[in-house]
């Protein structure tokens, strides 16, 4: 039996085991801001069109959305040790064969073994952190891990920048390959007896897998070519019934097998369901943001679009400096406070860009993202650290992955609602006009399109916070929350 307990290791090896975890989840969010710069540059090397190109972004976001749970789950079984080894490793087979791709279905293609082993590296993360220090540390080390998070979306695009103008779009694939070698085989030796190694005799649903990954993949494509496609054309109506048909399956096998993908017991647990909605409505709230500010920005404003970019870095900035101190913080008074008082803030932030004008100044448009920023900051270490101290050890891999399909799933749908809105909007304003064809003229049909989302973004906000609100209180006090499940 192996050795098991946060206290396995001197306080030192705890901080070398969460820089091992930390370089991996930083590749992960590094590689899905890194690669959105450099698309461009694939576009015009391979001569493809942007129906076809924006599937290198689409194929790795459906595949990390699509696989979490599937991975959470299997590392409950097998180990997280193991799995998460076992992904770097992937994802490091999967950047090589991008920075080779001679065509743009090769890179799509590998695109989808990077999402592969990104899933299963997200899938474990925060149940690393979480086996690996003692509960007086927790809080502090979720949060530091939401600015690792944040150090990756916020170094993107400079670095891809830099690694695109001196090389080419090929170096930011292979940048990937050394580091995730080597952190997956320190991962993999380092963590070797410790909690991440404990096994579990349990079977493994492939069926509730393979429903769940169709179920959410054929959801996902259908949510985002909604509007493109048409709301009512048969590929969206297929793809809607199959999801539909796939989740009768699942619900079906679920109730059927010994140990379901989806545990019901888990669900079952408010201090773990609820700040799981509310964590994708947080990220809905966020991406609504993240999504249409660029436009903003770059449009009506008429920044060009480097500085656009280094704007938004405002909102994963506050991030890197606000979630270590609520980390701390939830370790003092919990989560149910924080986590409500964050989603007022994002409301806040929501509410005020439904106002702000198009001639605004780079203050007014600072002020309103930082806003964003700090709230998200605030919500996220308090939030998953509630989900995972009402798991028992043995739920946490699975609990793990929940938190970050949350998080993709959140993401997907926030940009989603907000193009679907918008571009409704525009287009019956305009008469008929899309974006693309934005000039001058259009400002102000643009900036009532762009009001309308962000209000309603903040409506969105205020239900989470009920959400958050309804969580109730930890009974115990947030150390002491280890329910069986």
């Amino acid at each position: 039996m192996p050795k098991s307990g946060p206290g396995n290791f001197p306080k030192p090896q705890n901080w070398l085991i969460f820089l091992m975890v930390a370089i991996g989840i930083f590749m992960a969010t590094l590689d899905g801001s890194i690669v959105n710069i450099a698309l461009p540059s694939i576009m015009a090397d391979f001569a493809v069109p942007l129906a076809t190109i924006q599937w290198v972004t689409m194929i790795y976001l459906l595949t990390v959305t699509s696989l979490l749970l599937s991975f959470g789950r299997l590392s409950d079984i097998k180990g997280r040790r193991v799995v998460y080894s076992l992904g770097l490793w992937i994802f490091s087979l999967g950047s090589f064969f991008c920075g080779i791709a001679p065509s743009a279905h090769w890179l799509i293609g590998a695109r989808f073994f990077q999402g592969l082993g990104a899933a299963m590296n997200m899938a474990c993360t925060p149940a690393l952190i979480v086996d690996t220090f003692p509960e007086r540390d927790r809080g502090k080390a979720i949060g530091m891990m939401g600015s690792v998070v944040a150090s990756g979306l916020t170094a993107g695009p400079a670095l891809g920048g830099l690694l695109i103008h001196y090389f080419s779009w090929r170096a930011i694939f292979y940048i990937n390959i050394p580091i995730g070698l080597l952190t997956g085989a320190g991962v993999f030796f380092l963590l070797k007896g410790s909690k991440a190694d404990i096994t579990r005799p349990e079977t493994f649903d492939w069926p509730g897998a393979a429903f769940l990954t169709i179920l959410l993949g054929s959801l996902l494509v259908a949510i985002t070519h909604a509007y493109d496609w048409g709301y009512f054309s048969f590929p969206v109506l297929a793809l809607t019934a199959v999801s539909l048909l796939a989740a009768i399956c699942l619900f079906y096998v679920e109730f059927r097998v010994e140990h379901p993908i989806l545990s019901r017991s888990l669900f079952s647990i408010r201090l773990f369901s609820m700040p799981i909605l509310s964590a994708v409505i947080l990220f809905i709230c966020l991406f609504t943001i993240v999504f249409l500010m660029p436009f903003f920005l770059i449009h009506p404003c008429g920044y060009p679009v480097n500085v656009a970019g280094g704007i938004m870095a405002c909102i994963f900035v506050s991030l890197f400096i606000v979630s270590p101190f609520s980390g701390a913080l939830y370790d003092r008074i919990g989560s149910r406070l924080l986590c409500t008082l964050a989603m007022g803030i994002i409301a806040f932030s929501l509410f005020s860009l439904a106002t702000i004008p198009a001639n605004a100044s780079l203050y007014s448009i600072i002020w309103r993202l930082f806003l964003g920023g700090i709230g998200t900051a605030v919500f996220l270490p308090p939030n998953s650290a509630a989900a995972f101290s009402a798991v028992s050890p043995g739920r946490r891999g699975v609990a793990s992955a929940t938190v970050a399909a949350a998080r993709n799933l959140g993401m997907v749908l926030g940009v989603a609602v907000a193009g679907a809105i918008f571009n409704s909007a525009f287009y019956q304003l305009s008469n008929g006009l899309s974006l693309k064809e934005y000039h001058p003229a259009l400002e102000d049909i643009f900036m009532k399109s762009f009001h309308f989302v962000m209000m309603a973004g903040g409506f969105i906000a205020i239900l989470g916070m009920l959400i958050a609100f309804l969580r109730g209180p930890e009974k115990t006090g947030p150390r002491n929350h280890h329910f069986d499940v």
